[in-house]
This record gives C-alpha cells, structure tokens and sequence, in this order.
C-alpha cells in the first residue's frame, strides 16, 4: 500500500545554520524519509506563507535523498500557532477536505515539528479519525553523531479520556442522524447499519452496494450519504441518480456515457451522459441489475480506470466520481444465471449493506409517521397533526403483523400523505385513520377473483374454492407476480421441497399446481 506521512514544517528544527553545511543538521522533515525501512511515498508537507522558501528546500532536499517520494506543499498560516481554538480549526479545515483513500493508503502524522499546539492538534485529529493515521515521532542521532537518527511510530488509546471521547461520540452520533434524516430510529440492527454505512462513507471512496426491497429508502440513504460527503468537503461534484431499469437500447450507452454528434440516427447534437456529470461527485445507479452486459462492461472499466468512451467517440474521456449501486434483486444469481457481470459485482460489493423492509423494523414506524407528517406540512405549507386516539389506533394496526408493507416506506408516505390531505382543519381524526387501514387492507390483498367472482387473469371461480385452497392460491400468484420467470417463481415457492429432490422441476411444478385451477403462467404475467 502507498505510505503518505503528514507534517508540518518546523520553523527551527528543519532549518540550518548555512546552506553549505545543512547536511551535518539534523532536520527532521528530511530525516524521516532517509531511513531505508521507512519508505515515504508522498509527503503533505504543511508550512506558514512566511517559510515558502525554506519549504521548497526542504523539499528539494527529500527528493534528492528520496526519489521516490512525492512532495505535496499545503500553504495553512497561523496568525498565532500557539492559539489552540485558531490551529485545530485550521487544521481540522485541512483533514476534512483532504480526500483519504484508506484502502489504498496508509498514512503517517508526523508531530515531530511545529508548536506544542499544533503537535496536540494533529494528535487529536488523528485520534478522531479525521486524519487515518497513525502517529511518527522522530528523534535526532545522539550527540557528536551524524545520520538521521531514530524514529518510532506510535499508536495511542483515548478512549480514557471520557470528555475528548463524548466529543467524539457526539460528532459521530450528528452523522449517524443525518444519515437517518433526523428520525430517531429504536431498530438495533438497523442503527448498527447506519453507524457502519457512517464509518465507511467517511473514510473510504470505495464503491458501496446497497440492496434491499423496493421502498426501503435505498436513494434517499445514497443521497444523505452524499451531502454528508459534502459537509465534510470530500466530495465537491453533483448528485447524480439514474434508475437503470429506465435504461434501454441505444439509449442506454447514450445515456450513461453520452455520444458524439452522429453517432447513430437522431443523435444531433453531442452530449456528455451521466457518468461525465457525476465527475467529482457521486453517481448512485438504483437497480444496477437491470443494466444490460455491454453496459456493465463499460461501466467496469470506468469504475476501475476512470476513463471511458462515449458513443462514437475515438478518444476517452475521464470522470473521478464515487458509485453508489442499489438493487433489490439477487445479484450473485443473476451472475449464475449469465445476465450480471461476476468481475463487476466483484468490483462493487466491496462494501454491501442491506436495507431491511418496513415489516423488519416496526418499532420504527412511530418515529417515521411522525417524520411523514413534518415533510407533508413542509412540501404543502399545511400543518397536519394526528390526535392521539388516532395515532395509536394507526399504530395499533400498522405495528402488527396484520399489516403487510409490502412497498415499505412508499405505502407509509402514501398513507399519510392520503389521511393528511383529506384531513379537515389540519387534524387526522380517528375515523380517517380507520378508513386508511380499509383502504391499505384491501390494498394488500392479493387479487384472486373480480366482482363476478371469476379470476382477473383466469378461470377460477371462487364459490368452488376451499378457503384453504383460496388463501394457498393467493399466496402462489403474489409470488408469480413478482418474478420473472416460472422458474425463479417456483423456487420461491419450493424453496424447502425442491432440496430433497435429485432433480427439482420447479418450473414443471409450478405449471402442474396452476393447471388444477386452469390458470397458466403466461395469463398470471400478460
């Protein structure tokens, strides 16, 4: 991994007597990187505007005894460095907008030089976590003794330092509600995934895969991902959101890497496409899964090499941007199944986090309705409150297993956003919240028959069903609805069954168990 050591320009120690003789002075900036077991790859040398000339030769001076390391000069001036508030403001300034890539880098924060007041600040910084590193101290050679002396690289615990470490807690606990859009969440394992999605979002640009079910707030967590990115100066570009599953045809290649004026019928004028808008901020493509496999070859290279070609182009263009992926489909079966590509979901589930649905967490509807309402009031400028009988009647039903959720956090927002608007003088009453619950019931269940009692997509005529037999058919045409193909349906439904068998047919099966109500697979799915 690439070493990069951070450090400030010590006004004395890494200064000499006369140039002739800057070789016989130790100076600690140039020392650490002459020691063969400490191989320094870029130096983020910091130094006052009064001290630009010494820092260029400081910095001409590791170059010479260390080719291979790279100098990065940062001009931070102080009007006092010995002013605590003053130096960690400015310095904190520097670590936010600094872009770490900690999981290609490793990093070194050299407290060697400079005030005591910058020394404490930089290792409060790198004790937070706002710079990844670890600590460097460097000694001079003993006396009547030249070379470059010694150096120890320290790791520090403080987390006894109750007061510094509630500072901490409180800055990470302000992320993790932006994160949740303010909304006090009581699901552990959900605050454990937003306090992980927290960690990573700030300290790596990796990739990062979110999966979970239609509704469960996939875009919304990118985009807050985003502006907590930008917050801390990491990411300075656009949020850039495509739904892949809009994604088609030419239009596809088009879209996402833009064409040249030409490239095919109807392209008349040039156009840059999504991936080159997203330079320097973040792309986030919902339903990644639905790309098509030219695309995620493309897609591949661009992630990996930041470059690509647009439609009809003969040169490459570049775009640094960050990509966050979303499904709600089973990306290693689509691998198995040949229609996703197993090198990119290599690429991209480095970090994978899964959103659970609206029935896994409903300790957490209280707090939602509650945040459902504010952004109602906040979109209409009408204020609408519930009053308390008809807030724990909605909860009473929506807290239980009798309400299925099966758009998540959509069938929320569109349940109070239906009681709110009909809500007369601002106030959801107990009996609107009673006609919601009709409403979302008949709303989740499954649609087997019509008014004259004969099957929207068949022959089932349901007088002649058991209740037994009727509830069980349901169940099979929700899942069949929900699938693509007879096969993936069947083995939904067969899941447990179908691993005793040597040869499962679900697809065979499926079509036999329909046929005993004269229904067809392609009649479920026209």
């Amino acid at each position: 991994m690439k070493q990069v050591a951070f450090g400030l320009l010590g006004s004395r120690l890494d200064q000499s007597i006369d140039d002739a003789n800057r070789w016989q002075t130790w100076r600690p900036s140039v020392a650490i990187c002459q020691h063969e077991d400490l191989l320094i790859d870029q130096f983020e040398l910091i130094y006052d505007a009064a001290m630009a000339r010494l820092a260029n030769g400081v910095a001409d001076d590791i170059r010479s005894v260390s080719p291979e390391t790279e100098v990065r000069l940062h001009e931070l001036t102080f009007q006092d460095p010995w002013d605590f508030e003053e130096v960690y403001g400015g310095l904190h300034a520097f670590a936010s907008a600094y872009a770490f890539r900690p999981e290609s880098e490793r990093y070194l924060v050299n407290i060697t030089t400079g005030t005591h007041v910058q020394q404490i600040c930089l290792f409060l910084l790198a004790e937070s976590g706002h710079i990844p590193g670890r600590l460097l101290q460097a000694s001079p050679p003993r006396r009547q003794q030249e070379g470059q002396g010694t150096y120890r690289i320290i790791d520090l615990d403080l987390s006894r330092y109750d007061q510094l470490a509630a500072r901490f807690a409180l800055e990470q606990q302000e992320s993790l509600s932006f994160l949740k859009s303010g909304i006090q969440t009581r699901n552990a394992a959900f605050n454990s995934l937003i306090e992980q999605i927290e960690r990573v979002a700030i300290n790596s640009r990796a990739p990062l895969l979110i999966t979970g079910p239609t509704g469960a707030g996939k875009s919304q967590l990118a985009r807050r991902v985003f502006e907590l990115k930008q917050q801390r100066r990491q990411l300075a570009g656009r949020f850039v959101e495509v739904n892949c599953a809009t994604l088609r045809g030419d239009q596809a290649m088009s879209a996402l890497f833009g064409h040249e004026k030409g490239a095919y019928t109807g392209a008349t004028t040039k156009r840059d496409g999504l991936l080159r808008a997203a330079d320097g901020g973040m792309l986030f493509l919902d339903e990644i899964g639905e790309l098509g496999l030219d695309e995620q070859a493309m897609l591949l290279r661009a992630i990996e090499e930041k470059r690509f070609f647009a439609v009809g182009a003969d040169r490459e263009v570049a775009s640094d941007f960050q990509l966050i992926a979303g499904t709600n489909r089973d990306l290693q079966r689509a691998v198995d199944e040949g229609r996703f590509r197993e090198d990119l979901l290599a690429r991209i589930n480095l970090w994978t986090f899964c959103l659970p649905g609206l029935a896994e967490r409903r300790e957490d509807i209280a707090p939602n309705l509650e945040y459902e309402l504010t952004q109602f009031s906040a979109k209409t400028g009408q204020v609408v409150r519930m009053n308390k009988e008809a807030t724990q009647r909605f909860l009473q039903f929506a807290e239980t297993e009798a309400a299925a959720w099966r758009a998540n956090f959509r069938d929320l927002n569109a349940a109070v956003t239906r009681m709110a608007t009909l809500a007369a003088g601002g106030r959801i009453s107990i009996d609107l919240v009673e006609e919601e619950i009709k409403r979302l019931q008949t709303q989740w269940r499954p649609c087997v028959v019509n008014q004259r009692g004969r099957s929207l997509h068949g022959l089932v005529d349901e007088s002649q069903l058991d209740n037994f037999d009727r509830v069980q058919l349901e169940e099979v045409v929700r899942v069949c609805r929900q699938c693509k193909t007879i096969s993936d349906a069947g083995r939904k439904l067969f899941a447990v069954s179908r691993t005793l068998k040597a040869k499962p047919n679900d697809a065979d099966r499926l079509r036999k168990y329909l046929a005993r109500f004269d229904l067809t697979w392609e009649a479920l799915n026209s």
